[in-house]
């Protein structure tokens, strides 16, 4: 059974990034992210767009708590994730996922898919599952929410496509039961026909489930097809920000124009990715 969420939009945006500013260590210090300012509200799916080492990933990363800011606040339902006197700080960053591009580095070797997915569950949700043929029958359900088949739980990591890792990675984020999931460029190593049956996936999930999400990519195409709103980066700024459709048609920035002259084909490659093919049950 698919766990749904309401698909809807509050007053009070889910997540709010203020003012944020990131430096990686260096002589001198490198400025990643400066000054980024955004919101996301409940149900939305945002896309973070722009190319190699704008700072859209340093964002991600510093969401999750894996990076922190030198200056500005992120907000997940009105609690700062950096404040220490913060007592929900913890449940906050459980109800929020991340799914990483390297599916190889993400997953355990030697674990089977179904036992890193089942792993998931005994920790962070041991109340609701208490023996082991409730792991099992959840962690199918899991695999089914990502369009996989449920054979594929006796393999290993290294046994399944680079797309059926990338599934396994957002099965295993959904297993947390999370608010936000974040999705740090998860299409851009696959191959074109593996792409577009991943993001008819991801929208059927949507669709689904109800999840809010933050979509990392390099490719406005991607963004423009499966998001509510988009934001364009560069060298660590906020360029442009705004339905994707108008950012895709008529772009005001000159980088959000030079990232769709980098389409060569922009009715192909939309063409691509329109729709959910129910027909199309993705299994590579």
């Amino acid at each position: 059974m698919v766990e749904k969420g309401p698909k809807t939009q509050s007053s009070l945006p889910l997540l709010e990034v203020e003012n944020l500013v990131v430096e990686y260590k260096g002589r001198p210090p490198k400025r990643a992210v400066n000054g980024v300012s955004f919101s996301v509200q409940t149900g939305q799916s945002v896309g973070i767009v722009g190319g190699s080492g704008c700072g859209k990933t340093t964002i991600a990363k510093t969401i999750v708590g894996l990076q922190t800011p030198l200056s500005g606040r992120i907000l997940f339902e009105g609690h700062d994730l950096f404040s220490k006197d913060d007592k929900n700080r913890n449940n906050s960053y459980r109800e929020i996922q991340m799914v990483f591009q390297d599916t190889l580095g993400a997953l355990n070797p030697r674990m089977r898919i179904g036992s890193v997915l089942a792993e998931v569950l005994k920790f962070h949700r041991r109340k609701e599952f208490t023996d082991k043929a409730q792991i099992n029958i959840k962690v199918l359900e899991l695999l089914d929410m990502v369009e996989l088949t449920p054979d594929l739980a006796t393999r290993f990591p290294h046994e399944i496509s680079g797309g059926q890792r990338q599934r396994v990675g957002i099965a295993r984020a959904l297993a947390v039961k999370p608010r936000l999931l974040i999705a740090d460029e998860p299409v851009s190593a696959l191959d074109v026909a593996v792409q577009a049956q991943m993001l008819k996936m991801l929208h059927r999930l949507l669709e689904r489930t109800g999840l809010t999400m933050i979509f990392i990519a390099h490719d406005l195409a991607v963004v423009r097809n499966l998001c509510d709103h988009a934001i364009v980066m560069d060298s660590g700024i906020i360029v442009e920000q705004g339905d994707p459709r108008e950012l895709f048609s008529n772009p005001a920035a000159e980088f959000t124009r030079a990232l769709v002259a980098a389409v060569p084909d922009v009715s192909r490659s939309l063409e691509a990715f329109k729709g959910p093919d129910k027909s199309d049950q993705c299994r590579r």
